[in-house]
């Protein structure tokens, strides 16, 4: 454990208050996480998040997780920081279609965040159970790499629906593949390069037909049905999002963006997830996997600008105290740093990064200081309108992403942290 010079009063309560995990296999035991059964209480949502992708370790809690809140605390479905348009067919897979071998040709055009182990899990799972657990994708498509696996579908739909909108709607997939790629590292930049005209009129043909979707919405369910025309429409929706989000991150990456202007996707992601639970069975309970930035209830900030309004804000807006973020990090090892390369098929190499000693005043100074590993401190306890807690010590006002830190009040952003002593970067990931 790193030493510590000074004397850190968040690590006391920690050292008292943290409960010590036994297992990181996600085959082992679940008796160890049951002080997340206090934690998340009668919580309709709850969000597992990680500082970083591609970490061995994040990916075994994570599962980890899944398994105990479906297994012991009845969650019946997994959202995931992926395109909600690409979804649908992986939970087809889920329930049982296809062959076991599938999933690798359902994945071979995403990024390799995690998601492959969850649904294997969940394919498994569902051969036996009852409920099935189902799993919903819940992201603009293709990481913001391309509105294609959103305006296919839309086309397809209209072709049947509206066939005096395909000229508009084949403009737009005209336009999108001109510069389509496998994220918004590769998609934002070229989407920079395009001709103005033709930037312009990608968002007008976008904006048109969706308002044409919303006002004439009686007139396309009586010519299909009311579940065919959501999907459709949340697919529109997730194009336009992603259509804003090209020009956030192109102005972001130019120096020039309007303060929290990539929340585009994040509301998007919010909206998402509230879209599948209204569509859900009565008490339905869901787990959602994303990037401990995606998940926190707080904004997130940078050097002191605010960058973003996560979907965890939004969520917890929409939903109170029915919403429970878990916030995943580590102490010491290695993280996956993300350097952005267009020449790379995501936009992005992976640099596996050794992590610096905690900052003062992160959680992981906490934990190291509190000489904890793998553990769960439930920060409810610690918040100081909590019954009981006068004097309270401060909270951490930062926490690890990647090799960086984002600044926020640790205990307004997380319900919990799950810490682990070290983290390793995942082998083998088909980045290049």
């Amino acid at each position: 454990m790193p030493d510590s010079s000074h004397h850190n009063p968040f690590a006391d309560w920690l050292r008292a208050h943290a409960i010590p995990l036994t297992h990181l296999d996600p085959a082992a035991p679940l008796d160890d996480l049951e002080p997340l059964r206090a934690i998340i209480g009668d919580a309709r949502v709850v969000a597992i998040g990680e500082s970083s992708h591609f970490i061995n370790e994040f990916a075994l809690m994570r599962e980890r997780i899944l398994r105990f809140l479906v297994e012991r605390c009845g969650f019946t479905v997994l959202a995931f920081e992926y395109g909600f348009s690409e979804g649908f067919p992986l939970d087809a897979w889920a329930q049982g279609e296809g062959t076991d071998i599938d999933l690798s040709a359902h994945l071979a055009e995403s990024i390799p965040i995690g998601i492959d182990e969850p649904l294997r899990w969940i394919r498994q799972h569902n051969r036996t159970a009852s409920p099935p657990v189902s799993f919903a994708g819940i992201d603009i498509p293709a990481a913001g790499g391309s509105l294609l696996p959103a305006l296919a579908p839309v086309a397809d739909y209209l072709r049947h629906i509206d066939p005096e909108t395909l000229p508009a709607i084949q403009t737009a997939i005209r336009i999108a593949g001109s510069f389509a790629g496998g994220s918004g590292a590769v998609a934002a930049p070229a989407w920079a390069r395009l001709a103005t005209a033709d930037q312009d009129a990608l968002s007008a043909t976008l904006t048109r037909l969706l308002i044409r979707f919303r006002s004439v919405e009686p007139l396309y369910v009586s010519r299909g049905d009311q579940h065919s025309y959501d999907i459709a429409l949340r697919r529109l929706e997730g194009a336009c999002h992603a259509d804003y989000t090209f020009r956030a991150m192109a102005d972001l990456f130019a120096g020039k963006g309007l303060p929290a202007d990539t929340s585009a996707r994040d509301v998007y992601m919010a909206e998402s997830l509230l879209w599948h639970l209204e569509r859900s069975e009565p008490g339905t309970r869901v787990v959602v996997a994303a990037h401990n930035a995606h998940i926190q209830k707080t904004p997130v900030s940078f050097n002191g600008h605010l960058t973003g309004l996560p979907m965890g804000q939004h969520l917890h807006r929409a939903l109170g105290d029915e919403y429970v973020a878990l916030g995943l990090t580590s102490i010491t090892g290695h993280t996956a740093d993300m350097p952005r390369d267009e020449n790379t098929r995501f936009g992005f190499t992976i640099d596996n990064t050794p992590l610096q000693p905690p900052e003062p005043g992160s959680i992981e100074a906490a934990f190291a200081d509190a000489e904890l590993g793998l553990s769960i401190a439930d920060l409810h306890k610690a918040r100081s309108n909590s019954p009981g807690n006068t004097g309270v010590a401060p909270g951490p006002d930062r926490i690890r992403i990647q090799g960086a830190y984002v600044h926020t009040p640790v205990l307004d952003a997380f319900d919990a942290i799950l810490n682990t002593e070290t983290s390793t970067v995942a082998e083998n990931l088909e980045i290049a």
